[in-house]
């Protein structure tokens, strides 16, 4: 069932309609008429997970385990090792209950080297973690929150008692450091509070505005319409101002997600304090609709125009990034002021 249930997940996110709102669009940036910078000096290197990496950008969990994922997890790998990114991998819970490991091992296989990261639910027991960072050699784990999404789901969970204590559980008993990252919700200020407290010091905010999961368990549930629930979530734009002004802790390590598209939002999101950005949905349609070539031409796009526009706010490499002065309009200077 739970395979079935992946692949619908897989085809209804490729039919979803719904388009949310991150809120980057309420963020002003500057054009810098004298950069003093050549294009060949900007440096778009990182460091993630003790590692560099050549690009600030990751490739996020997309799909699970079932056999349909394998050629998409194939072809995400291969462009992970030739960029030099980091990839996070989709629940890896399938594997660990009917042992169909392929789709993992082949991105094990292909980013030998490379950052890893493996992917469970955040109610998974530390055993169940450290069986999931085995299966890839994973570099690091993302604990899933994704309670919204159970809620619609007709089989889905009731019961979340009990998450943070199980969280800070696996954060002290992890062979490798750990990641809290929501599904299109946003984790809140006053939730990383409460991560941060329990000793996570990786937080993935995936905001809302990119891949709605309560439009995709929608479309699966015959028994009743939850489309007036689209919109529900914290924009991403949002979170990480807030994070920004109220958590700003040198230790806290923020990935930005949630509607990254452009290189623009990437920009955005650096202005806004995040230490990394994660795209899925986006590299997922190209994927999808033109196959790895089109996928590889959207990343080459991607990079070139955040490299402009490095270039045209006149900072040389992504620790400058964060030092870009922005202003909010509209809703977003709303929420956040």
């Amino acid at each position: 069932m739970r395979a079935n249930r992946k692949l619908e997940h897989l085809e209804n996110y490729l039919k979803s309609e719904y388009i949310g709102d991150n809120l980057f669009e309420d963020v002003f940036i500057e054009h810098s008429s004298l950069p003093e910078l050549s294009l060949d000096e900007i440096d778009m290197s990182a460091s993630f997970l003790g590692k560099k990496i050549s690009y600030p950008i990751m490739i996020d969990a997309m799909t699970g385990g079932i056999k349909e994922a394998e050629e998409i997890n194939e072809s995400l790998s291969k462009l992970a090792r030739e960029f030099n990114i980091p990839m996070a991998v989709g629940s890896e819970t399938i594997a660990l209950e009917d042992f169909n490991t392929r789709s993992f091992e082949l991105v094990g296989k292909n980013l030998k080297d490379k950052i890893k990261i493996g992917n469970l639910s955040a109610k998974c027991g530390l055993e169940e973690v450290n069986k999931a960072i085995s299966l890839i050699d994973a570099d690091a784990i993302e604990l899933h929150l994704n309670f919204c999404q159970e809620l619609i789901m007709p089989e889905g969970d009731r019961d979340f008692r009990g998450i943070l204590d199980n969280i800070e559980n696996i954060v002290n008993g992890s062979k490798v450091p750990v990641i809290v990252k929501e599904v299109g919700f946003g984790i809140s200020l006053d939730s990383a509070r409460a991560l941060y407290e329990r000793g996570v010091r990786y937080i993935n905010i995936s905001g809302h505005g990119g891949t709605n999961f309560i439009e995709i368990e929608d479309l699966r549930n015959e028994e009743e319409d939850f489309s007036d629930l689209y919109h529900w979530g914290n924009p991403s734009a949002k979170i990480l101002i807030d994070y920004k002004n109220n958590l700003n802790k040198d230790d806290l390590f923020i990935i930005s997600s949630g509607g990254i598209k452009t290189s623009l939002d990437i920009l955005k999101s650096f202005a806004l304090g995040a230490d990394l950005v994660s795209i899925s949905g986006e590299l997922l349609k190209y994927l999808a609709h033109g196959g790895e070539e089109y996928a590889r031409m959207y990343l080459n796009s991607l990079i070139n125009k955040l490299r402009i526009l490095m270039l045209l706010t006149g900072k040389k490499n992504v620790k400058q990034l964060k030092e870009i002065k922005y202003k909010t309009v509209g809703r977003l200077k709303d929420l956040t002021e």
